[in-house]
């Protein structure tokens, strides 16, 4: 028989003691349940009613990154105070290929053949062609390049396409010299999911999308850590046709751009851009960021120091799509200061028309210059011709670069290289007066031919007529422009004096001014050995009327007529008058004239001279352009033959002879004869000496920033 167990048969009784512990316990654990609850009623309230807004936005946020912000630049104005380039607001496009995914490639371009049909240029730095056949856009630093310190020690950098090809295993860091553009592309293609056509070729579409795609690997892979900016400068058609497409990752921003109230002086304005892959070492050491807007040319280029605010930092928030959703400014950025120039932006205008008026008047129209300045150094105008427009510098870009016969984005004023003709002969006169090899009296006979050292030389009168010009001073061989009388005092003063003074005038010698410019040459010995030629003692004859093998440029030209006619005082070509604050309230800098040196000009030798200009202005040929002037004349023509082409006119002048205070200098490729450029000079001064250039417009103070 089973036994049965009863559990609690044994157990005894909770006595009244026990049973008030045991609900004291139970009080205890139901007290702390409960405030445990209502913690977690108030937390969810808290989330939900208080904050749920907040914190809903917040889920959405899929970016925090702090963003570096440039400086507003600061406004370039003219001597008057009217502004030549200020800011205004544009559209930027930029790319967020994280939101693309797998659609990149299609999204990419569908984006570009957007553009096409808009006519947007966008940023595309590849150095490969646009089109086949293949081929690099630049003979050498494709990969790599050389910089020098000051101490000649030279340091091999890596582009930033080196970088990226050697690490994306495009090149053999070995073996760069011999990868051809075509192998580029193929090692890119394969990278990138682009698969060549049929016949292994790739089109200029595929080459267009490489680019772009080049550019964004150039930031995936922290090469480059600026912001990819696709697409500067776009109109609302542009935004409203991208929109329509509904395009992932394709961002419209809202930025501060460039913004140019004048159409003249692109030459001398420049332009702004990013900062170019072999710059990015010296800006680094400034402080820039690498999404900075640098000064890429001109004045832009030049007083960039001065232009460019200091950065701000800010924190950006943005959501799923990449919308900015909130901001916060870490530290302000500063705006620039406001750089004005010593241009006069009517005289410039009236410049650049007088000058392409002249040159596309003439049979074969090639090029020209034109450059005015002050007593001082100071440049009043520069035109160089032919130009282009600032505003639409980066869509014409291809256009103006692929016209090598014209050369547009080459400022002929400071980099053109050109024979000066007899506008040297002055320098030949000063340096034969003051050398006592003449004397304002003394006569040299114009015989027509002259013979030197097997050198047979003849004037232009005798070529011209079969004549000569008798007896001259050298008032009047300035005058008449006689080559026998400015043969017989080269001759005599020799080939090395005329170097000391053509460099005394900073002939062959660069001007200081603030923009890049060639450093020309004086005919001498160690010119031709450099050129790997003879000097023969005859050369002298030619270099002593503006021949054999002196190339000046044309702002050299001005400052040498400058020199002369102000006693001889030699001073720097300068752009720059002064530097004012953001706001207009206070003198930066103020621009104080350099005297370069001196050239001791007897007031007597001087008079002859200037006089022989004077003389000139009041002939028949000449006086007919300058007889509605206000002021009187001082001009030199020249012309100077070019081999194979037609001659390059020059011409010289200044006024008032009393009491110089502008110097001018004009050159034209093919323009046969510097006479011909007297009715451009004419119209120059005619602007000069008018109200609107000379009366005064007050730079503004306290005024905000465009």
């Amino acid at each position: 028989m089973n036994k049965r167990y009863d559990l609690h048969r044994d157990k005894e009784p909770r006595t009244e003691e026990e049973s008030r512990k045991l609900q004291v316990r139970t009080g205890v654990l139901v007290g702390i349940f409960g405030a445990i609850l209502l913690a977690f009623l108030v937390v969810l309230y808290q989330t939900q009613i208080v904050h749920g807004q907040d914190y809903l936005a917040s889920a959405n946020y899929s970016l925090q990154e702090l963003d570096t912000v440039d400086g507003v630049r600061g406004e370039i104005l003219d001597r008057y105070g009217r502004v030549l380039v200020s800011n205004s607001v544009s559209y930027q496009v930029t790319l967020d290929t994280a939101l693309m995914g797998e659609q990149r490639n299609d999204i990419l371009a569908q984006l570009l053949e957007l553009c096409r049909e808009q006519g947007v240029v966008w940023s595309d730095s590849l150095p490969v062609s646009d089109g086949p056949p293949w081929s690099y856009t630049q003979s050498e630093g494709v990969f790599s390049y050389t910089t020098q310190d000051e101490q000649g020690n030279e340091t091999v950098r890596t582009t930033n396409l080196g970088r990226l090809a050697q690490g994306r295993g495009w090149i053999d860091e070995a073996e760069t010299a011999q990868v051809s553009a075509q192998t580029l592309l193929e090692a890119m293609a394969d990278t990138f999911g682009l698969a060549p056509g049929e016949d292994g070729s790739f089109s200029r579409e595929d080459r267009q999308l490489m680019g772009v795609l080049y550019e964004i690997y150039l930031r995936t892979y922290q090469v480059v850590s600026a912001e990819y900016i696709f697409a500067e400068g776009v109109d609302i058609a542009f935004i409203s046709a991208a929109k329509e497409r509904a395009l992932t990752g394709v961002q419209i921003e809202t930025v501060t751009a460039r913004a140019y109230q004048t159409d003249s002086a692109a030459h001398v304005l420049g332009y702004t851009g990013p900062i170019p892959d072999t710059m990015w070492p010296t800006y680094q050491e400034l402080g820039y960021a690498m999404n900075a807007t640098v000064g890429q040319a001109g004045v832009e280029q030049a007083f960039e120091e001065y232009l460019h605010g200091s950065s701000g930092q800010r924190r950006v928030e943005t959501d799923e799509n990449g919308k900015i959703v909130t901001q916060e400014w870490l530290e302000e950025p500063d705006p620039g200061d406001n750089v004005v120039l010593t241009l006069d932006a009517s005289l410039q205008a009236v410049t650049e028309e007088y000058l392409a008026e002249f040159i596309e008047e003439l049979e074969n129209p090639a090029g020209g210059a034109a450059v005015v300045m002050d007593m001082t150094g100071g440049v009043l105008a520069m035109a160089s011709y032919p130009t282009y427009n600032l505003a639409t510098y980066r869509q014409d870009y291809n256009q103006l670069a692929a016209d090598t016969v014209g050369r547009p984005l080459v400022n002929r004023a400071t980099m053109g290289l050109y024979a000066p003709g007899s506008t040297f002969k002055m320098v030949t006169a000063v340096a034969g007066l003051s050398s006592g090899i003449i004397t304002p009296a003394s006569t040299v006979q114009c015989t027509g031919i002259y013979n030197y050292y097997g050198a047979r030389q003849a004037c232009w009168i005798y070529n011209s007529t079969g004549g000569t010009h008798g007896p001259e001073t050298v008032r009047e061989a300035i005058m008449n422009s006689c080559n026998i009388f400015f043969f017989d005092t080269g001759a005599n003063l020799g080939i090395a004096t005329l170097q000391d003074y053509a460099r005394q005038f900073g002939l062959g010698e660069q001007t200081g001014i603030e923009i890049p410019e060639e450093q020309g040459q004086m005919a001498g010995p160690e010119v031709a050995q450099a050129a790997g030629q003879t000097w023969y003692g005859g050369e002298v004859l030619s270099a002593a009327i503006g021949q054999s093998s002196s190339q000046f440029t044309p702002i050299q030209l001005a400052n040498y007529v400058a020199t002369l006619v102000n006693g001889g005082n030699h001073y720097q070509a300068h752009l720059l008058k002064q530097v004012k604050s953001s706001d207009y309230s206070q003198v930066v800098y103020e621009y104080e004239p350099e005297l370069l040196n001196t050239i001791d000009i007897d007031q007597t030798a001087l008079d002859a001279v200037l006089g022989g200009m004077y003389d000139l202005s009041q002939t028949a040929s000449m006086a007919r352009y300058f007889a509605g002037l206000p002021v009187n004349v001082g001009c030199k023509t020249g012309t100077a033959e070019v081999s194979g082409r037609e001659a390059t006119a020059t011409f010289v002048c200044f006024a008032p002879y009393e009491d110089p205070q502008v110097a001018i200098a004009l050159v034209a490729e093919q323009g046969a004869s510097g006479g011909n450029l007297a009715e451009v000079a004419a119209g120059i001064l005619a602007q000069y000496f008018s109200t609107e250039s000379s009366q005064s417009a007050p730079v503004r103070e306290n005024t905000l920033i465009r």
